[in-house]
């Protein structure tokens, strides 16, 4: 349980590191390559999450609540990205 708490806490703060710092980066093209790594990153925590449930450390309600996070989370992220490859684009 400690190992994959450990894991899971690496891999949100990755998901919000990620992003601060690609905003940081020159190009819409930087940008976007950080919130891709984030995004896997975002991934790997829905993965933890749902192997958390699986293995009975949380409950069902508990699931429910972080999908849910998750998703909303993975929603604004996956927008972020789409804004940023219409930008390039135009």
């Amino acid at each position: 349980m400690f190992g994959l708490t450990s894991q899971m806490r690496r891999a949100v703060v990755s998901v919000a590191a990620n992003i601060v710092e690609g905003c940081a980066r020159q190009t819409s093209k930087e940008y976007c390559n950080f919130l891709n790594i984030s995004f896997g990153s975002l991934r790997e925590v829905g993965y933890y999450i749902e192997l958390s449930h699986r293995l009975g450390y949380i409950q069902q309600q508990e699931n429910s609540e972080l999908k849910t996070l998750y998703e909303q989370t993975a929603r604004v992220l996956a927008g972020l990205v789409k804004s940023l490859h219409t930008k390039q684009a135009s």
